[in-house]
C-alpha cells in the first residue's frame, strides 16, 4: 500500500499511512490490550482504518482462542470485539475506506452466509467510525462529536449508551488533585447523553442509526 494518496492531501491535511510493520510494532508496546476482546481503542485520525484493523484481527484471535468452539458466544463477543474500536476521520472517502475495510474482517470471521451478524456489524462501524475533525470535537455538519459506549449483558443482549467525546477528554483534568471537582465520582461528572434499551444482534442488523 501506498503512504501517500496524493501530494495535495499530504500537503493540505498531512494525510500520510503508517506501514503495517511500524503498526504492529506500536500495538506490540500495548499487546495484552490489543488482546483483550472489551478494551477500548480511539484512533482520532484513523485514515483507512490501518491501525483499528489490526486491533480488530488482534481481538478477534483472542475471540476465537477463548470462545471458538461456541458459535453463539464466538459471534457476539466477535460483535464486541468490533463495538470496542472507535475511529475519528476529516475525509469522507477514508471514513468509508475505513468501515469498508473493518467490515471486511468481520465478514471474513463471521462467514458470508451470517448476514445477521455482517448486518449488525455494519450497523455498529456507522456509529463508531465517525466522519469529523478530531481537533474541534465537531463533526462535519457542526455537531460535538458523540460515541457509543457498548457493553454486552450476556444472553444475546447488547446496551449501548452514547457520551459526547469532548467531554469525555476532559477526565484528566476533572481527576486532577487541587481542581473543583477532584473529590467526585467520574458517575457524578459524566453522563450519557442517551441511553438505549438492550439490543440484540437481530435488533442491530435491523437499526435505523438516525433514530
Amino acid at each position: 500500500m501506498s503512504l501517500v494518496k496524493s501530494k495535495k492531501r499530504v500537503a493540505d491535511h498531512g494525510e500520510v499511512f503508517t506501514p503495517t510493520w511500524i503498526v504492529d510494532a506500536m500495538l506490540d508496546l500495548v499487546k495484552d490490550e490489543t488482546e483483550r476482546i472489551d478494551s477500548r481503542f480511539l484512533e482520532p485520525a484513523c485514515g483507512s482504518g490501518n491501525f483499528l484493523v489490526r486491533i480488530l484481527q488482534r481481538k478477534l484471535a483472542a475471540v476465537e482462542k477463548k470462545y471458538g468452539k461456541s458459535n453463539y458466544e464466538r459471534r457476539h463477543f466477535a460483535v464486541l470485539g468490533l463495538m470496542s474500536c472507535y475511529g475519528i476521520e476529516l475525509l469522507a472517502d477514508n471514513t468509508k475506506e475505513c468501515r469498508e475495510n473493518m467490515l471486511a474482517i468481520m465478514v471474513e470471521y463471521l462467514g458470508a452466509d451470517d448476514t445477521e451478524g455482517t448486518a449488525a456489524a455494519k450497523t455498529v462501524l456507522e456509529v463508531n467510525i465517525v466522519q469529523a475533525d478530531a481537533l474541534t470535537m465537531r463533526t462535519t455538519e457542526g455537531l460535538p462529536i458523540t460515541f457509543s459506549e457498548w457493553a454486552y449483558l450476556g444472553k444475546g443482549k447488547f446496551q449501548r449508551r452514547d457520551f459526547r467525546y469532548d467531554v469525555l477528554t476532559q477526565t484528566a483534568s476533572y481527576s486532577q488533585e487541587g481542581t473543583l471537582f477532584a473529590d467526585l465520582g467520574k458517575h457524578e461528572i459524566f453522563t450519557p447523553t442517551q441511553t438505549y434499551p438492550p439490543v440484540t444482534l437481530a435488533d442491530l442488523a435491523g437499526i435505523n442509526i438516525d433514530s
